[in-house]
């Protein structure tokens, strides 16, 4: 039995709402700590290939190619679960990181915090 049949079977890649690109978004969250590790796109055949291997493949949109997360790093990714959400037009997969998710060497591409939003709302009252 397939690792698809086995731990993903609500995932039907012809159900995919996908964009013009033939592209879904796909967020990356570490299984256990639920940090939001990455967002990156898949195509039907990264998914595909992420269902079937049990690690996270992706879609290069620069370099217009496939990609196995962790084939140069070592820090690959192993899928624990893969959900789709209500519209079928976006997907979060849940893994465990053997490393870090950002080329930069940071656990998450999520690590630049941009200016507290209720502070820039308060500095924008106090000045109206």
């Amino acid at each position: 039995m397939s690792i698809e049949a086995k731990q993903f079977p609500r995932i039907d890649v012809r159900m995919i709402h996908w964009d013009e690109r033939a592209l879904v978004p796909a967020i990356v969250q570490d299984a256990e700590t639920k940090q939001v590790l990455m967002l990156a796109w898949m195509n039907a055949k990264s998914l595909l290939k992420t269902l079937e291997t049990g690690e996270t493949w992706f879609w290069s949109r620069s370099r217009r190619e496939l990609w196995h997360k962790g084939a140069t790093s070592g820090n690959i990714q192993k899928v624990v679960e893969v959900r789709q959400d209500c519209d079928a037009d976006a997907l979060l997969v849940l893994v465990h990181p053997a490393g870090p998710a950002c080329h930069t060497g940071a656990v998450s591409c999520f690590y630049q915090e941009s200016t507290n939003v209720s502070e820039q709302r308060r500095n924008e009252e106090e000045r109206a």
